[in-house]
């Protein structure tokens, strides 16, 4: 299977652990994702103002580069690119008059927008494409006595015409930690909100929620939180230190994207997970569990 791909910033600088961890995994399961080329920055955050196309033109453009490309499905792994993909996708495709003007805005370039791609997170490959069943018989080093919590976050499930799950009990990500061995736990603020960009000027919100969430993981039993966004990996896992200033009492966790599960399961090494990235390195409890 060959699929359009869209790495987006993140992805491509601070967290190239994920990309490598997701293109290894992909790639084992027999997936070729053709980078787009001449990509640029979704914009990051779909943007609210309902006349303020200009900001919608950034991502309507990497849907054209796909196009352009020949494919008609864009892939990526970022949850913050895949909602604002999706959400501005969605918009042209049900205003025609919206998609006209984009088109004008983008006059220099070679063809129009026509709303023809879909965009697809690679959970939804996996899931759908691929399939679980498929996915546990590739599995070589089995995810078995790690007990994850699953996070979600906000935007892989929100709004409900986006996301790729139900927003309010979401079990993909249960089901894929499942077919790679591991043990899912029951955790109730897998769709909590990380506080997201307040971490940029208000970190301390971001510490009290890493507190409480990770805090609910820990009492569940998990040995570490998975998740599908890079800023909910940052809240969760750089702001640990900040977290136990504020409560003496906190007990970190590790973080792993699950596409760093996948890769491990699929028979990567420390190349495809680069668990150096980590602040709270997840390589001790790894190795404990004879997975490293």
């Amino acid at each position: 299977m060959k699929l359009s791909y869209y790495p987006g910033c993140t992805l491509k600088n601070h967290a190239r652990n994920f990309e490598d961890s997701t293109l290894f995994a992909m790639g084992r399961l027999g997936v070729e994702a053709v980078e787009l080329k001449r990509w640029n920055c979704c914009g990051t955050v779909y943007s609210l103002s309902a006349d303020d196309l200009m900001r919608q033109v950034a991502p309507i453009r990497n849907l054209l580069r796909a196009r352009e490309s020949g494919h008609d499905r864009l892939m990526t792994g970022c949850a913050m690119c895949f909602n604002t993909l999706k959400r501005a996708n969605n918009r042209v495709r049900s205003r025609p008059e919206d998609l006209e003007r984009m088109n004008a805005f983008m006059y220099d370039e070679p063809l129009d927008y026509r709303g023809d791609v879909d965009v697809l997170h690679v959970l939804e490959v996996v899931r759908d494409q691929i399939g679980f069943d498929a996915l546990r018989k590739q599995v070589v080093r089995p995810l078995e006595g790690l007990k994850v919590a699953c996070y979600y976050g906000c935007l892989l499930v929100r709004p409900r015409e986006v996301g790729i799950d139900d927003c309010e009990n979401p079990t993909l990500l249960e089901n894929l930690v499942t077919a790679l061995g591991g043990e899912p736990v029951d955790f109730s603020h897998k769709t909590e909100c990380c506080a997201a960009y307040q971490t940029l000027d208000k970190p301390e919100i971001v510490a009290d929620r890493t507190y409480q969430i990770l805090g609910a993981a820990r009492g569940q039993g998990a040995d570490l939180v998975a998740v599908s966004c890079p800023l909910c990996a940052f809240n969760l896992d750089q702001r640990q230190d900040l977290t136990l200033k504020r409560h003496p009492d906190f007990l970190g966790l590790p973080v792993m994207y699950f596409s760093q599960l996948m890769a491990l399961a699929l028979g990567g090494g420390e190349p495809e997970l680069r668990l150096d990235f980590h602040h709270n390195p997840p390589g001790p409890l790894l190795a404990g569990k004879g997975l490293l």
